[in-house]
């Protein structure tokens, strides 16, 4: 194929385009709506959770730890920065003391701002 050909096939794919409207949207301007099935921010339930360390065990980042604060009492201590969404201690966990919220803007300034203690209502800490 010349180069002239292929000239005349980008002018006028840059033609076509240049009447489409746009696939982005000005976020955070505009919102757009998002699956129920979003992995956010995690959530933890204390009063479900047994101590087991499942979810710490096959976290690939570390990014969980639970720590025990009392006789049966344990809390969850989360790293925004080193958790990758995966959703593995989700499914670790056989008492449903972990499950996902649908907060997603999870940026902090410093690194301290990322590591959080979860707790049911985790969303807008």
């Amino acid at each position: 194929m010349s180069a002239h050909k292929r000239t005349g096939k980008i002018a006028g794919l840059a033609l076509s385009n240049l009447f489409k409207k746009p696939d982005t949207v000005a976020y955070p301007a505009n919102k757009v709506g998002l699956s129920p099935d979003i992995r956010g921010l995690l959530s933890f339930d204390k009063e479900q959770c047994i101590g087991c360390h499942a979810c710490m065990r096959d976290c690939p980042t570390g990014a969980i730890t639970i720590e025990k604060i009392g006789e049966k009492q344990f809390r969850a201590l989360f790293d925004k920065g080193k958790c990758v969404y995966c959703g593995q201690c989700v499914d670790s966990c056989n008492k449903g003391a972990l499950g996902y919220t649908p907060e997603f803007e999870l940026a902090g300034l410093q690194r301290d701002d990322m590591r959080i203690e979860l707790d049911k209502s985790t969303a807008g800490s």
